[in-house]
This record gives structure tokens, sequence and C-alpha cells, in this order.
């Protein structure tokens, strides 16, 4: 998407704030141990934050769960219901979202400072991927660039007025799950993701720690890969001891939001650059995908 002079000026004018009206904000006032650089950061960083309702980040205990599966979908069905959404990965080592959305080349444009995401219908979308030369480029990074990368991809990109920011985060409780919980400050809540068996599960229990430890409320928990869909008759046969996620989400007394089967068509949509949600929504996995995210698509009024 190219963009001009007329179209930054634009929107500034729409999007631009020049106060702020909320006298409890944390950004009107500089704190005594900041310097004048820091204050101006944190400034930014609350006017883009500001202008999105929701920001919810999506977890798993554990890799190989689906996690960036449902990250996908969840904020492919919101923006399908006419909301606005942005994607963000902030999957440093391993972001996938470009290939599961079909943005793999996609360039990325910027002016005076701000980059634009890349945009499937109304849904934005940024990940360090879009940056990298070669899709098998390794980033060797430490905390420090990884927390840098995601303070820019929050200050710097201009995702406008969202009703819901969705972030993909890498496996487990360390920088990128920690760097947006700190920056962010606010969130809506975590998703969390975890797969049938006992070693999934147990390592869920720490994202809920997680999340308890930084005050961010647990929206409820997804059961992934419950069940094997049959592609020729459509029967569910269960390969992982199903119950898992249920069963450990009452014990931590948080929400389980539902269980998704393992469906051919999934990894099909995955390799196809496509939302599995919207490519195959007639699908009775889509069915059940659709009621698993309804919870988190009833934290904003109807479209």
């Amino acid at each position: 998407m190219n963009y001009d002079q007329d179209d930054q000026q634009q929107m500034n004018e729409e999007e631009g704030c020049s106060g702020c009206s909320n006298s409890e904000c944390t950004a009107l006032h500089k704190k005594a141990d900041e310097s004048d650089q820091e204050f101006a950061e944190r400034q930014q960083i609350q006017e883009r934050l500001c202008r999105i309702q929701h920001k919810i980040i999506v977890l798993s205990g554990k890799g190989g769960v689906g996690k960036s599966t449902v990250a996908v979908n969840l904020a492919a069905s919101l923006a399908l219901a006419g909301h606005q959404v942005g994607l963000l990965d902030v999957d440093i080592h391993g972001p996938s979202i470009p290939t599961m959305l079909g943005l793999e080349g996609t360039t990325i444009q910027g002016y005076e400072g701000e980059l634009f995401p890349a945009e499937v219908g109304n849904l934005k979308v940024m990940s360090l991927g879009f940056f990298l030369h070669h899709q098998d480029e390794a980033v060797i990074w430490r905390g420090p660039l990884k927390m840098g990368a995601i303070k820019q991809f929050i200050k710097d990109v201009a995702w406008g007025q969202l009703d819901y920011l969705i972030i993909d985060s890498p496996p487990g409780t360390g920088d990128e799950p920690l760097s947006v919980c700190q920056i962010i400050g606010d969130l809506t809540g975590a998703v969390i993701v975890t797969t049938p068996q006992k070693v999934a599960a147990v390592d869920v229990r720490k994202s809920i720690a997680f999340c308890r430890q930084l005050k961010v409320p647990v929206l409820g928990v997804v059961e992934n890969m419950s069940g094997f869909v049959c592609p020729h008759c459509g029967r569910s046969t269960e390969i992982l001891r199903s119950g898992g996620g249920a069963h450990m989400a009452k014990e931590m007394e948080v929400p389980f939001l539902g269980s998704i089967p393992i469906d051919p068509q999934i990894a099909q949509a995955c390799d196809q650059g496509v939302a599995f949600i919207n490519a195959y929504a007639s699908s009775a996995t889509a069915k059940i995908m659709q009621k698993v995210i309804q919870p988190i698509a009833d934290l904003s009024p109807s479209v």
C-alpha cells in the first residue's frame, strides 16, 4: 500500500491528539526518575494505545500447540465481523504470521517516523518477518534488542483507531510477553492456548501464573488439537488425550473457552496463506472455532 504526504496529513488530522481529556492518564505528567526522552517516548506509546479499545495477548506455555493459528483466526474472525483489528506478531525468532496470511514479501512503508502496517481487508498486520531479507534468516538477539523492537512496533506503527489489537507472542514467559505487558501496561487480557495432553497443560499453568503475577486478566483457555476430524467421513477421533485443558482451567479457576479439533483444512489454510475461519467458514471446525472465539468478540458492542 502506498502513502503520500496528503494521506499522512489526513491521518494526522483524523487521529492526532493535541491533548488528553483524561485527567487520570499516566502520560500527562513526567515521572521523577524519567528523562525528557523517556517521557516523550512514553507519551508517544500512550497516544497509540489510547486509540485501541482492547489489547489482547495470545500466550502458550509450550511451543507447537497452534498458538499462532488461534491468534490469526481470532483476529480474522473479529475483522470479518466488522471490527477494526490489528494483529501484532512479537515472535521475534519465529515470525510466522506473514506466511499464514499470505503476506510474504510485503514491503512495509513509512513516512516521517511512522510505519504503516500491511493490510488484509480491515485487518492491519505487523511482524518482524516483514523486515527480514530472507525467510530463513536467523534473528539472533538478546533481551534489550527484542524489547526495543516490540516498543517500536507499538510506538511507531500507525495502528489508528482499533477495536482490537491481538498480540501473538512466542511460547513461554520470557522477554517478548514480558515486554508487551510492561510496555502496554493495561492489557484487556490474555488468551492461553494448550493441547490436551498433560505435558502441555502443566506448562500452561505457568502462563496463568505469569498473568497473575503481572495482573493481566486471563480471558480464557483454548484447548487446541482436541480430537482429529476425518476429512472423508467428518467424524472426530481422539488422538491425544482430551479434556486436559478444561480440567486445568477448572483447577486454576479461569474460564475455559472450548476445544478445537485437529482438522487437515487448518493446515491447508496456513499453507495457502489464508485464515481458516474465512476460507472454510461453512465447515464444522470453523463453527466450533467461532464459538470458542465468541466471548472475545462479545467484549465490544456489535458492529
